[in-house]
């Protein structure tokens, strides 16, 4: 089982802090054992140069010219064991206790300290070479107990107060991850407790104690998420209502031409039905096709990234997939400003798309005699507008503002029965995800219906 934040995070404060801690403990009392035994050193040393001025040469033979009192001063200590020996140049003992001997010397140096062992008693002893009056050496020796008891001591006056002050330490910042982590518990507790259909906003008060800037930035990307999530289960279920809504009708109407056709045993009325439910299918799916349309649109809303589209080659290529529905329709289909290279700020799909649905309803109210559809490129300033005009009925400028919307119909539209109302829908969501102005208008030159987008143009605007 992985640890939690909160325990990872005292891991990572408290056990540097503990190593410091120890690190820092070793130094000082390496540092302090170092200077007590100078200064126990120094005191022993000091000892034996006051027995070695006490030291004369008398009747051809060293002597120690000290009264049992001048020695007792000399050797007193209050805790410590003293002991000494002044030995000859031949090793041979002039005064002091004997089995005391001297540890060598280092080399160039008049005295040396060394750990010895006297009658199973630990002591450290300093070694002091004289040559005056004569050559010889006093060695001065004594226990540790002291300076065991000063380092213990030290130990004890520097590591305790240490040691509470970590715990304080490591409680205090256990105390403040606890509370600084508090939010993202109350965070956490308030998304479990989400229903799967719950996508509004996570309450502000929710994270409003959090002492971090990160806690709040957190929160707010939970919510922008379920705001996206929203936005996609809405678009969904609005994709679903239109499907069950607009297909309803064709096929309702599919099946009733099929009972229409089955209850009769003429050929002639199954050809004739079965046309007619042709025409429904084709119906039904450029329904369907709108439909999915208009859901891609919502979905690439949060992805789409535009780029420079060269606008008058992509123009050109959809012209020529239409052409030959329009030939068959009888309709003239022409362009006006391809020869004039343009560079926009688009998504090609999008812009594909978006004048597929305008040549389509050209083609559809293309009612008139002579049926004329003319594509265009103009430039603007700062863009350049794609336009579609067709000599149709047209529309009066009350009902131009309202065509945009999903499943709205104009007057000519409802009386051909044509469409579904989502073609000027999807243009319009497809110029807003490219952000593009899109407009409606009657022709400039008699009846019909004028569409015009506008892009922004690139910094290489029109070559």
């Amino acid at each position: 089982m992985k640890p939690s934040l909160r325990t990872r995070l005292a891991r990572q404060v408290v056990l540097p802090l503990v190593l410091t801690w120890a690190l820092g403990t070793t130094v000082a009392l390496s540092v302090a054992s170092y200077f007590v035994a100078q200064a126990f050193d120094r005191s022993l040393l000091d000892d034996a140069y006051a027995v070695a001025a006490h030291v004369q040469f008398d009747h051809g033979r060293l002597a120690l010219r000290l009264s049992a009192g001048e020695m007792d001063t000399v050797l007193f200590d209050q805790r410590e064991s003293v002991y000494f020996a002044v030995l000859g140049a031949d090793g041979v003992l002039v005064a002091g206790h004997s089995g005391l001997r001297a540890p060598a010397l280092p080399e160039g140096s008049s005295h040396g300290f060394a750990n010895l062992s006297l009658r199973g008693r630990d002591l450290r002893a300093v070694s002091l070479r004289r040559t005056q009056p004569a050559e010889f050496t006093v060695v001065m020796a004594e226990t540790t107990h002291s300076r065991n008891e000063l380092l213990h001591r030290l130990l004890t006056y520097s590591a305790a107060p240490q040691l509470l002050l970590l715990a304080f330490l490591t409680w205090w910042l256990r105390r403040v991850i606890r509370r600084d982590l508090h939010p993202l518990a109350q965070l956490q507790e308030a998304v479990n407790r989400r229903d799967a259909n719950d996508l509004t906003p996570i309450s502000p008060a929710v994270v409003a104690g959090a002492s971090s800037r990160d806690v709040e930035d957190l929160g707010s990307a939970i919510n922008s998420l379920l705001a996206r999530l929203d936005s996609s289960l809405g678009a969904q279920r609005e994709f679903a209502g239109n499907v069950a809504h607009e297909l309803r009708t064709p096929l309702a109407g599919i099946r009733a031409q099929a009972e229409y056709a089955l209850a009769n045993a003429d050929p002639a009325v199954w050809l004739e039905q079965l046309k007619g439910i042709a025409r429904s299918e084709a119906r039904a799916s450029h329904q369907v096709d709108q439909l999915l349309a208009l859901a891609r649109a919502d979905e690439a809303r949060t992805s789409l990234k535009l780029s420079i589209v060269a606008l008058d080659e992509l123009v050109r290529d959809v012209l020529m997939r239409f052409m030959p529905r329009a030939d068959a329709a009888g309709v003239d289909l022409g362009a006006v400003g391809l020869d004039t290279p343009a560079r926009v700020w688009a998504d090609a799909a999008l812009v594909e798309g978006l004048l597929g649905n305008l040549l389509d309803n050209a083609l559809r109210y293309g009612t008139a005699e002579k049926p004329r559809v003319t594509v265009a490129l103009t430039p603007q300033p700062g863009g350049i507008a794609l336009s579609v005009t067709d000599n149709g009925p047209g529309v009066s400028a009350d009902e131009a503002s309202g065509l945009v919307g999903r499943g709205v119909q104009g007057a000519a539209g409802q009386r051909l029965g044509q469409g579904a109302g989502l073609g000027l829908a999807i243009v319009h969501r497809y110029a807003e995800l490219l952000d593009a102005d899109f407009s409606l208008g009657n022709a400039p030159d008699g009846p019909g219906l004028r569409a015009t987008v506008v892009f922004r143009r690139t910094d290489a605007g029109l070559a």
